[in-house]
């Protein structure tokens, strides 16, 4: 019988779902053991559920093509199967809220890339380097639900990757003003160019939802854990512009910062590379042991020679430099469906297995 612990995948046949199964293929950790979506894919294999449609540029793992799709609305039965749940579904915000907890109420920890409980007070949203103490409050929200080992943990938004990060490593400046455009790829819609042929040569100007997350995310990470729920932090105001491009993965920003107090371009640069968290101490498996590159060439990052950066799961930032009316500007670039979405979700999971909070059921 294998150590590791069993992961199911709520929502296992969308893009997300495929870049979950795809990143835990011969995780040390993690075995994929049950997968649930639609009532429209419940009885067939995984294989014949996902059909033509899989996304990812390595091929469908063999442990996973025979494994018999679950119906998602079945909660005790595919909680029985599994010792956690990641969750990418594709439902209302009312029905993710309802089925996460549902989900918890099992005693099945629940690690979401969803946005329904990203300000649910007492569910920690986690980047893992950046605020891994906001874990603490789990154990209020296990009072709330009920619950001795069920809870839910959320990742952010895809769109804060590219410049969140470079934020907290900058704290001790204490940035006060950002200014951001954010240049998103199609795969943060699920889409490639395949399902989205006129995003080629193309440039839309609007993502539904996007600017108030990418706004306001920022701050509930940098916030703190107080009486069992997080408040998000007051500065820096954020505001921000987001814009689908013609590039399948990989955020890219454009941002502008003012301070309180006046760092040098080499005190900015030195706390980049020095910045790590958690999941670098604990040498966790899918940490990258640089999470933030800086990148020295005026041409850079680019998506063609950054996106992958420390497999997908490491931050590039680069272009520094002074502007005429804030303080600094520079651009930044993440990999949208890793360390912004599933990547960023399993490496939750492997900080909470760290920690206690999620092991093998008895």
């Amino acid at each position: 019988m294998s150590d590791k612990l069993k992961a199911g995948i709520l929502g296992g046949t969308g893009m997300v779902g495929q870049r979950f199964i795809s990143l835990l293929e011969n995780h040390p950790w993690f075995e994929v053991t049950a997968i649930a979506a639609s009532p429209r894919s419940e009885g067939k294999t995984y294989e014949e559920a996902v059909g033509g449609r899989w996304k990812m540029q390595t091929p469908m793992p063999e442990a996973v093509k025979k494994i018999v799709v679950q119906n998602v609305n079945d909660v005790e039965r595919m909680s029985n199967c599994v010792d956690f749940v990641f969750s990418a579904v594709d439902m209302t915000k009312e029905e993710i809220r309802e089925i996460e907890e549902a989900y918890a109420k099992t005693e099945t920890p629940v690690v979401s890339n969803n946005s329904a409980h990203r300000w649910t007070p007492d569910v920690p949203m986690v980047v893992p380097e950046i605020n891994p103490e906001h874990l603490e409050i789990i154990e209020s929200q296990k009072k709330r639900l009920g619950t001795t080992k069920g809870f839910i943990v959320v990742k952010p938004n895809c769109s804060i990757q590219s410049y969140t990060p470079a934020l907290a490593a900058w704290k001790k400046f204490e940035p006060t003003l950002v200014a951001a455009t954010t240049y998103q790829a199609i795969s943060g819609a699920g889409k490639t160019f395949k399902d989205w042929p006129e995003m080629e040569h193309n440039i839309i100007p609007y993502i539904g939802g996007e600017e108030e997350k990418s706004e306001q995310e920022p701050l509930r990470l940098l916030g703190k854990a107080v009486d069992g729920k997080i408040v998000k932090a007051e500065k820096p105001l954020i505001t921000c512009q987001c814009i689908r491009v013609p590039v399948l993965d990989g955020h890219t920003a454009a941002v502008f910062v003012n301070f309180d107090k006046k760092p040098a371009k080499e005190e900015l640069i030195q706390a980049l590379k020095d910045f790590k968290g958690l999941p670098q101490e604990l040498e966790l498996p899918s940490a990258p042991k640089q999470f933030i590159q800086y990148c020295e060439e005026d041409d850079r990052p680019q998506v063609a020679l950054d996106v992958n950066y420390e497999n997908g799961f490491g931050v590039s930032i680069g272009r520094l430099r002074e502007d005429a009316y804030f303080d600094w500007k520079f651009v930044g670039l993440s990999h949208n469906t890793v360390r912004g979405a599933a990547g960023g979700a399993v490496l939750i999971a492997e900080l909470l297995k760290a920690q206690g909070y999620i092991a093998k059921k008895e």
